[in-house]
């Protein structure tokens, strides 16, 4: 479970899961921040403000008014969390078109793997993905895992511009841009799904950890009819 747990800065408190990447250690992770939530939430804890998942990390910050590092690290040690517990999670599928004008990157895709675009797809479209967590730009989800078959590293020179709706794929995960925003991962389409509505003030993230999502391709006529 928490290796670690330890103050960062004054007014937060960091958790430390380990160092490896894994749905079964980001799984502690979520649980754990469903746990906190649902408690603060509960007013069964004062003072944590706001709560920051990550692959293997979690930041809970507080009001140094109404808490402290001891208090919050105590109240963190002495959760009841069974690896047993159900994350609170639902299946996504998301349309992708990967036509040229949106398939940005497959000719330095196809140097790197020495694959066909019609092989990297087959190999993305075929798993489902796990969402470890969100950010970066606002409900951008970050999925895992892709097959180590068309894993690669980041572009060299990163975008100065990626398009909204922008699927990428970098190591072992995928993304979708969630709106315009500088980026450096290998984009192969582009989806005419809003993964991220701040018009919808109850629920403005369509993906969020733990989450299990899975892709398939449409064509640019279907995309077009989808805008």
């Amino acid at each position: 479970m928490i290796k670690n747990i330890s103050n960062l800065g004054d007014a937060a408190v960091y958790c430390d899961f380990g160092s490896e990447v894994n749905q079964q250690i980001n799984s502690n992770v979520i649980n754990y921040f469903n746990k906190i939530t649902e408690l603060r939430d509960l007013k069964k804890i004062e003072g944590i403000t706001n709560l920051t998942p990550s692959y293997n990390k979690l930041i809970v910050s507080f009001d140094l008014t109404l808490a402290n590092f001891k208090k919050i690290k105590k109240f963190i040690e002495d959760l009841e969390i069974s690896i047993q517990t159900n994350i609170k999670s639902k299946k996504v599928s998301i349309p992708i078109c990967t036509e040229d004008e949106f398939a940005l990157d497959f000719q330095r895709l196809n140097k790197l793997t020495n694959k066909s675009k019609e092989e990297i797809l087959e190999l993305f479209l075929s798993k489902e993905y796990f969402c470890y967590m969100t950010g970066f730009i606002a409900g951008m989800p970050f999925l895992g895992d892709i097959d180590q078959k068309i894993q690669c590293p980041r572009l060299e020179t990163p975008r100065v511009k990626v398009p909204e709706g922008s699927v990428g794929i970098t190591e072992q995960f995928t993304n979708i841009y969630t709106s315009e925003s500088p980026g450096g991962w290998n984009i192969i389409g582009n989806t005419p799904l809003k993964i991220f509505n701040k018009n919808n003030e109850l629920n403005p993230i369509l993906i969020n950890p733990g989450d299990k999502i899975k892709f398939y391709q449409i064509n640019k006529k279907e995309y077009d009819n989808w805008k």
